[in-house]
């Protein structure tokens, strides 16, 4: 393997990771919102956080050039008051895979909150439990599967992440040329086919290995479950 491709390989697992553990809270957050309370503007809540999906990556990845760039009303005031600059760098390529993995980590931990039963956490409540101790004991573990299904996606999302990212942050080996967007520059150099199959083969590899650690993570949380209840 050439040390572009490696580099490649490394970075792409290092955004991922990134954009998962950024994502998280977020997710969890807006699942919680869009699973529970009633409000009005619930739906409008929702479509904001499922626009990635169904928007052009490009559009996305436009809007945080836009809002983010050095020009921008957060990128500037980032930029002056913290240093912080998102274009052409990692944090920037991290901010992208995360926003694009946002609505499938808020699927999933929905779902899971979704089928946590009432019951229990009324039970907890009339025990004299409070409201964080019900979810820090009881929804919290319950929604476990969930949140493991939403992590896997979310990184399996960051690792394929191509339109927002070379939008925003362009495609700079060592800062944000993952592995995507090395295929993309091996594809557009002469004689660059067997690099770009190389690639290709360690992104099948990565999705595989991520679906088999998600399986068997998934198995041990439900015999926890199990064992617990």
């Amino acid at each position: 393997m050439l040390e572009i491709e490696r580099e490649a390989l490394s970075l792409s697992l290092q955004v991922a990771l990134a954009a998962v553990l950024l994502a998280m809270p977020l997710a969890l957050l807006f699942a919680w919102a869009l699973g529970r309370p009633r409000f009005h503007g619930k739906t409008i809540l929702e479509a904001i956080v499922n626009l990635p999906l169904v928007l052009p990556p490009v559009v996305i990845g436009y809007a945080l050039l836009v809002t983010f760039g050095r020009q921008g009303p957060l990128g500037r005031w980032l930029h002056d008051v913290f240093g912080l600059q998102f274009v052409f760098t990692f944090r920037g390529a991290v901010l992208a895979a995360a926003v694009m993995a946002l609505p499938l980590m808020v699927r999933a931990i929905r779902q899971a909150l979704e089928a946590v039963d009432l019951g229990l956490e009324a039970a907890a409540r009339t025990l004299g439990a409070s409201r964080a101790r019900v979810f820090a004991t009881i929804t919290l573990p319950l929604m476990a599967p969930g949140l493991l299904s939403g992590a896997v996606l979310g990184f399996a999302a960051s690792l394929g992440e191509f339109g927002a990212t070379i939008t925003f942050v362009s495609n700079v080996p060592g800062q944000t040329q993952t592995l995507p967007l090395a295929i993309y520059s091996a594809l557009q150099q002469p004689g660059g086919d067997t690099a770009a199959v190389r690639l290709v083969g360690w992104s099948v590899v990565l999705a595989v290995a991520a679906l088999g650690v998600a399986q068997w993570c998934h198995r041990r949380v439900q015999r926890w479950l199990g064992q617990a209840a």
